[in-house]
């Protein structure tokens, strides 16, 4: 069995493609779907990912458990002409496939957003996520992610608000 193990990626195979669209899938119909509430067409997903890679201000982490993509991270840059945030990067796309869960991959995949938001001088972190994902808060919550801020209508679940809350992590010190 290979350890579970994170990499930045600058491109994808179409291998690793298709197991990182079976991974969102996984993930969307489990409740934590960046977004998306229902799996999208693969199509959709396909271009998705690979949008990712091509977006200046986006970097892509994988994780990878016995070899097989189930989770993914993106550390994303405020734009060149936001001076005022430019020492502000943020969290975005953190989630692994359940199939994936409790083999530390998640807290792989953080470490990795917060090693390189500080290796490119960032001085925090900032994320967002629905309070009906609970192991996410806690997660964050357990890795120095303060909560600032709640937002009542963050998101729409089936016809019904659903509250967001808003988090920020110092990374000017060694925590």
């Amino acid at each position: 069995m290979v350890q579970p193990f994170v990499e930045l990626v600058a491109e994808i195979s179409n291998p690793d493609l298709h197991d990182l669209c079976d991974a969102t899938d996984s993930a969307i119909l489990d409740g934590g779907g960046f977004g998306w509430l229902k799996p999208p067409p693969r199509q959709t997903l396909e271009r998705y990912w690979r949008g990712v890679l091509v977006v200046p201000d986006r970097i892509l982490f994988l994780g990878r458990v016995d070899g097989t993509v189930c989770g993914a991270a993106q550390l994303m840059r405020p734009p060149p002409n936001n001076e005022a945030q430019a020492a502000i990067a943020t969290l975005t796309g953190n989630f692994v496939a359940p199939w994936a869960r409790g083999q530390g991959v998640a807290r792989m995949l953080t470490h990795a957003v917060v090693d390189e938001a500080r290796a490119q001088g960032f001085s925090f972190l900032s994320l967002d996520v629905r309070e009906t994902q609970t192991v996410a808060i806690q997660h964050y919550e357990n890795l120095g992610f303060v909560c600032w801020g709640r937002n009542p209508t963050y998101a729409m679940v089936d016809g019904e608000p659903v509250a967001g809350r808003y988090y920020t992590k110092d990374l000017r010190g060694k925590s």
